[in-house]
């Protein structure tokens, strides 16, 4: 099973679970928003399976420093939006495997859907 997480290359929480995935043994592929994007296909899967609001990033300083008016009545096409335009505002990390997703880093929760 060949894994991909997508995230930012710098991001520290993004080095623990890449860390974890090598140390494990997971094949991955990384993909980095920074170098190529995001598109909305991606997107709106993730928001559709996990929720919008478990895919928006709300506690970075990307989307603090938006403006009230940006803020106000989310919902997932303005998420959506939101992501498309500062792709730092996703939830990092975002892994795929084997047919599953999971958003954010815990190393028991990696250890529970990863494992042989």
């Amino acid at each position: 099973m060949q894994a991909r997480i997508y995230g930012i290359k710098n991001c520290d929480t993004m080095k623990k679970a890449r860390l974890w995935l090598e140390d494990h043994g997971v094949d991955y592929a990384f993909h980095d928003y920074k170098v190529s994007g995001i598109d909305r296909d991606h997107l709106e899967r993730w928001c559709g399976e996990a929720g919008w609001q478990t895919v928006l990033n709300r506690a970075g300083t990307t989307f603090k420093n938006l403006s009230d008016e940006a803020k106000l009545d989310l919902d997932q096409d303005k998420a959506v939006e939101l992501m498309l335009a500062q792709p730092s505002m996703i939830k990092r990390p975002v892994l795929e495997a084997g047919g599953r997703l999971l958003i954010g880093f815990k190393p028991e929760t990696y250890a529970a859907a990863l494992k042989a």
